[in-house]
């Protein structure tokens, strides 16, 4: 498998892009030398690079994917609103009917705003929870590793160059599964804290009476709470993981499977919150909530009708979770039989997997990570992990874990013999750390 497109296409973009890539989880540092640099296409479950290779994909486009790439009725939706113009001075029909929809689906929820990312409305969150609360202090889920790239957030990671202390200062941290440390944190912050935001549920499962504890917290000390949904929603349930659990938060963010990959984004919450970012019904200070140029294009808006549509009419989770435990069951079956199962782990909701690579000692590696996917890419299976969408049929699942299985062989091999003898390039690297 050769990558000498991508190569050349490297060079130009870390010339002119700073990290060669728009998203650090897509970067060159994230993949190992022997990698696709460039996605020229998709279809389903399957991309090409610009050299023509062909890949079994998994991580779905950073999750957002969750029919499959190209998916018809939503291409299709989307290129019919493109031909009658995309973006105007007066809003869209689109906008009442897709907001009507997710409504519909968000149990709940009583009023919605649309942005075009994940971080619009976490942000959008955070702001209307100060405002409401008149409180300035977020408290957040220390085991959840992203929420926003704005500045709330990004002061709490190894990369908060440019965030000012005092803008640090105002974010904390507790631990998933442990009521203990948020009322540490109400405690140590009285009257303070303005709102709670944690994923319903990442890698873990919640433990009886986590969520529920949450909440109750939350309110007794009077905070809003606040679940992010952008990886759980549509992809857990249509209706978000929070439909699965029981429990409704004030706030919930929406993001990436709602439309399919398109860009729309939503914060949906009671009104008596929401309506502060309104214009009527309210006699209360302002809150500039969610306003964008582009947050209304109707191409996108039409994408997350038509995705939500395929929803209705198909068991599009039940397919999401059938093939994930396939794959799951397979890849494990494969680390045995090739004597790396404590070396190479499968884990996570099946509609969300994720692997661990760890060295002959029994630690994580990132060189291990490196080398399995070096391995696993040129045997045509392209994936940071594990995250299946829609169109990963049967036979998708089957060729991976086969792939998979020589792909392990090697691995055993470098445990043994030691990874710089396989591996070509260095190691994968993590995307939030202080140095390059």
């Amino acid at each position: 498998m050769k990558f000498d497109r991508s190569n050349v296409l490297r060079a130009r973009s870390h010339a002119v892009i700073p990290g060669g890539a728009h998203t650090y989880a897509k970067g060159d540092d994230q993949y190992p030398e022997l990698a696709p640099g460039f996605i020229a296409r998709g279809k389903g479950c399957r991309v090409w690079d610009v050299d023509g290779n062909e890949f079994i994909e998994y991580g779905s486009g950073l999750r957002a994917v969750t029919l499959g790439h190209a998916h018809p009725a939503v291409f299709e939706a989307a290129r019919r609103e493109l031909e009658r113009g995309c973006n105007f001075v007066r809003p869209s029909p689109l906008e009442m009917d897709l907001a009507e929809q997710v409504l519909a689906v968000i149990e709940g929820g009583e009023m919605v705003k649309f942005g075009k990312h994940g971080s619009d409305a976490t942000s959008a969150a955070v702001k209307l929870s100060r405002a409401y609360t008149g409180r300035d202090v977020v408290a957040i889920c220390g085991d959840h590793p992203f929420f926003s790239v704005d500045d709330w957030f990004i002061g709490t990671t190894p990369m908060p160059g440019g965030i000012p202390q005092a803008v640090r200062d105002l974010t904390v941290k507790f631990a998933y599964n442990d009521l203990a440390s948020l009322e540490a944190l109400f405690a140590k912050h009285p009257k303070r804290i303005a709102c709670v935001i944690l994923e319903v549920e990442k890698d873990v499962a919640p433990a009886p009476g986590f969520l529920e504890g949450v909440k109750a917290l939350a309110h007794r000390h009077g905070a809003v709470l606040v679940f992010d949904e952008m990886i759980t929603g549509f992809r857990w349930h249509v209706g978000g993981a929070q439909r699965i659990y029981g429990v409704k938060p004030d706030l919930t963010t929406l993001g990436k499977g709602i439309a399919n990959a398109f860009s729309v984004s939503a914060l949906v919450g009671k009104r008596e919150i929401m309506k502060a970012g309104g214009i009527k019904d309210h006699d209360g200070e302002r809150v500039f909530l969610l306003s964008t140029t582009h947050g209304g294009e109707t191409h996108a808006l039409a994408a997350a009708i038509a995705t939500i549509d395929v929803y209705r009419k198909e068991d599009v989770c039940g397919r999401m979770h059938a093939a994930g435990e396939r794959l799951r069951a397979g890849v494990e079956r494969a680390a045995r039989q090739a004597g790396v199962a404590e070396h190479f782990t499968v884990s996570g909701r099946a509609c969300n997997l994720v692997y661990g690579t760890k060295d002959a000692e029994g630690k994580p590696s990132q060189w291990m990570r490196a080398l399995y996917m070096q391995e696993s890419i040129k045997r045509g299976v392209l994936g940071p992990s594990f995250v299946v969408n829609y169109a990963h049929a049967d036979a998708d699942i089957d060729a991976t874990v086969e792939r998979v299985g020589e792909a392990l062989g090697v691995y055993r091999k470098a445990l043994e013999e030691g990874v710089e003898k396989y591996l070509v390039g260095g190691p994968t690297k993590v995307v939030f750390r202080g140095r390059c």
